[in-house]
């Protein structure tokens, strides 16, 4: 397999008339898109060298260019490539290169280094939220999010922070600035009715597991998809959490979790431990949840926030986020009488404090709900009318013991034995893929890929029967091979 090259390096190609293109994107236009500069060669190796020669032309500004009358853009991208991009990882790249790109410099990246004033940077950030949108402004209007606004800010800023510690200039002029209001975003969690609903048709789409795990340790959607079983110790119930999966440019990437805090020990309930003890035995992969059309390779992220979406849908319950899941366990953890710092270490959060930020809510029922119960037990004040007697109450909103439901699930329409399977692989793709037995004894994946369901039927029908054909072929082959064999071996004997 070709080493894929890195992000900055270029492209290299085989051009149709047998020779090297290399490509070197050297600025974006007023919408954002690439503009690029090419050599050829006769080699690949030529190829790269011209492409090297022509980065060097064309390069990042060099450190004796740096100076407090340079150009606001030219600061910004010797700043992220020398002292922001190492420190960050490749998804977080891609947000700091797009609000360069396509909104800061285009916007104020003229304006020197040691000119830009408060004011500059506050215009700035009223035109985003006017008209700074440069897509789909159709579906969201002209302006940019508050959330957009304030991290075109944030890069600005610290940005200019380090120009202040490199002496370029005195003051940041990003510091005061008035911003939109941050927003939190609304917590939405599922009730009691809703998860016993989402698991029955978790259970009916083949998803049960991975859910009910998720709901039984509040995980991150990177830490699920990356389990291994050697990450589960099935006599103890311990669950290691040591990586993490993430999707950059169609590519799964695999690190270690963000923080110290998030790498962890989650001890599982014991029900939970025995339902993946069952599991496992369908499953041969070291992947706790593999990819059904990708060898040695776990579900992507991608894929299951889809799921999640459509079992949601099929059970009735409201359109959460795959992150509101973590919150659901959260919810329902502290309901249920589980101490901050406990949550705080099984969710891999910095400190208790971040917990309690994010819960607040929570938390302020349980204290009122405690506040009565001490008064009650150190005043001798009487129960509220029709409440319970002392020392029983219970916190407001703990659910009771779960009702049973009548809820049927949506049963998936199966394929028939030996016409293969058809998997969705985003909203413009989808994927035919069939996997006979092959003459080896091991079975072969085979397939096609369309853009409709209707067209990828077409193309995996075709494809069954020339696979077919190809095993008949290679059958009668060996049969030949077999009886030549066997031919030979007795005319030896004679």
């Amino acid at each position: 397999m070709a080493r894929k090259r890195k992000n900055g390096d270029g492209t290299i190609r085989q051009r149709a008339d047998g020779r090297w293109e290399g490509r070197y994107v050297v600025g974006y236009d007023d919408k954002g898109y690439p503009k690029t500069k090419n050599v050829l060669a006769k080699t690949k190796r030529e190829c790269a060298e011209k492409l090297q020669k022509l980065k060097e032309e064309l390069g990042g500004i060099k450190s004796d260019k740096v100076k407090p009358d340079m150009r606001f853009g030219d600061w910004l991208e010797y700043w992220y490539e020398t002292h922001s991009k190492p420190k960050i990882r490749a998804t977080t790249q891609l947000g700091y290169e797009s609000r360069i790109r396509l909104h800061i410099a285009p916007e104020i990246g003229n304006t020197p280094l040691n000119k830009l004033t408060q004011n500059d940077l506050q215009q700035f950030y009223a035109r985003l939220k006017k008209d700074g949108r440069k897509t789909l402004t159709e579906r969201f209007g002209e302006g940019l999010s508050d959330r957009m606004v304030r991290m075109c800010h944030a890069t600005c800023r610290t940005a200019l922070e380090k120009a202040v510690q490199e002496g370029l200039i005195r003051t940041n002029p990003a510091i005061g600035c008035k911003l939109p209001p941050k927003k939190a975003r609304e917590m939405q969690v599922l009730d009691r009715d809703e998860l016993q609903r989402f698991l029955i048709q978790a259970k009916a789409e083949g998803y049960y597991e991975l859910f009910l795990l998720d709901l039984s340790t509040g995980l991150r959607r990177g830490e699920l998809m990356a389990l291994q079983w050697d990450d589960l110790d099935f006599e103890t119930g311990v669950l290691n959490v040591n990586k993490q999966v993430y999707q950059v440019n169609g590519e799964l990437q695999f690190s270690e979790p963000k923080t110290k805090n998030s790498i962890r020990k989650i001890v599982l309930p014991p029900s939970v431990v025995e339902v993946l003890r069952e599991y496992k035995k369908t499953v041969n992969s070291r992947w706790m949840f593999p990819s059904p059309v990708k060898e040695d390779c776990p579900l992507t992220p991608g894929v299951v926030r889809q799921r999640l979406q459509l079992i949601l849908e099929h059970a009735g319950c409201k359109h959460v986020r795959f992150h509101d899941l973590r919150h659901t366990f959260a919810t329902l953890a502290l309901q249920n009488g589980m101490d901050v710092k406990t949550l705080s270490a099984m969710l891999g959060h910095v400190s208790a404090a971040t917990t309690l930020d994010i819960y607040t809510h929570i938390t302020d029922d349980m204290q009122r709900t405690a506040a009565a119960n001490i008064d009650r037990g150190i005043g001798k004040a009487a129960p509220p009318e029709g409440g319970s007697a002392p020392g029983q109450e219970t916190a407001p909103g703990q659910p009771g013991k779960p009702r049973m439901t009548d809820f049927k699930p949506v049963l998936p329409t199966r394929r028939r034995a030996g016409t293969g399977c058809i998997t969705q692989i985003n909203d413009h793709l989808y994927e035919g893929r069939y996997s006979p037995m092959w003459v080896d004894g091991k079975k072969h994946g085979f397939n096609v890929y369309a853009k409709t369901r209707e067209e990828v039927e077409v193309k995996l029908a075709e494809l069954i029967v020339e696979v077919k054909a190809e095993k008949k072929r290679l059958l009668a082959e060996q049969q030949a091979q077999a009886e030549k064999e066997t031919g030979k071996k007795s005319r030896k004997k004679k």
